[in-house]
């Protein structure tokens, strides 16, 4: 399937293995990523996620375009929702998703760096989304998840001209969190931060993010709030606030 899912203890980390082809995104891609999420689902001890492609050439360099050369309309839209469904439930993980994106994330790989939460980048990272230089547009997301990252003015910019941008660009206009030299290891290592931490509130932090970005403000602070309600019930916050006020380290066991 070119996906290959590691669990070592709390984190799972998903390679795209076809480096010869800079791990370009077929169907054989979208259907390993299916089952690695279906993996991470079942597996209740997983607490963050590194998603990254293998080698240093490419994250991702966007969908397989010789697979798709041929497609007919019906069956370039059928491409486009199959992908997007994907990439939807790589999104609505409960858990933090970090891509470690070393080298090309263009097209469908900035689609799929996009539907995880946090991007990582090498300082060689490329980003982009050169689909009008192809005849056609973005279809993985990223006419939607690209604004909703950097703004109208960055995401028309990027999608109309095609044109690609460096790691530093990418940070500058918020579509990168972090850059670093061996960014596998630094996306394991926050992954693994993030997984000590009170797993509950991690997951419920998330919610609130995700359910807000789009709702009105007063909807958005509501549900906020009865999320911040939630975690009282939970042995967690018992366990976080009598570590912190007892000067120990927080033993949570995810309650």
């Amino acid at each position: 399937m070119n996906v290959q899912c590691d669990i070592e203890g709390p984190v799972a980390r998903i390679t795209i293995t076809r480096p010869k082809a800079l791990n370009a995104i077929d169907a054989s891609v979208l259907e390993g990523l299916d089952a690695a999420v279906d993996r991470i689902l079942v597996n209740a001890g997983v607490a963050a996620v590194v998603v990254t492609g293998e080698g240093d050439r490419a994250f991702a360099a966007g969908a397989d375009i010789a697979a798709m050369q041929t497609f007919t309309a019906i069956e370039a839209e059928a491409f486009a929702a199959r992908g997007q469904r994907v990439f939807d439930r790589l999104a609505a993980l409960p858990v933090p998703v970090i891509a470690a994106v070393n080298g090309f994330a263009l097209g469908g790989g900035c689609e799929l760096a996009m539907a995880c939460d946090l991007i990582f980048a090498s300082p060689k990272a490329k980003f982009g989304q050169p689909e009008v230089k192809l005849g056609v547009i973005p279809g993985f997301g990223g006419t939607q998840r690209l604004v909703r990252r950097v703004g109208w003015s960055n995401a028309l910019d990027l999608c109309l001209t095609g044109r690609v941008i460096d790691a530093a660009e990418a940070k500058a206009i918020g579509l990168v969190s972090r850059i670093a030299d061996d960014v596998v290891a630094e996306a394991t290592k926050v992954a693994a931060e993030m997984a000590a931490l009170g797993p509950v509130a991690l997951r419920l932090c998330k919610r609130a993010i995700h359910e807000g970005a789009d709702a009105a403000l007063p909807v958005a602070l509501a549900g906020e709030r009865t999320l911040f309600g939630l975690c009282f019930a939970t042995d967690d916050q018992k366990e976080g606030m009598a570590a912190f006020l007892e000067k120990r380290p927080a033993r949570f066991g995810g309650r």
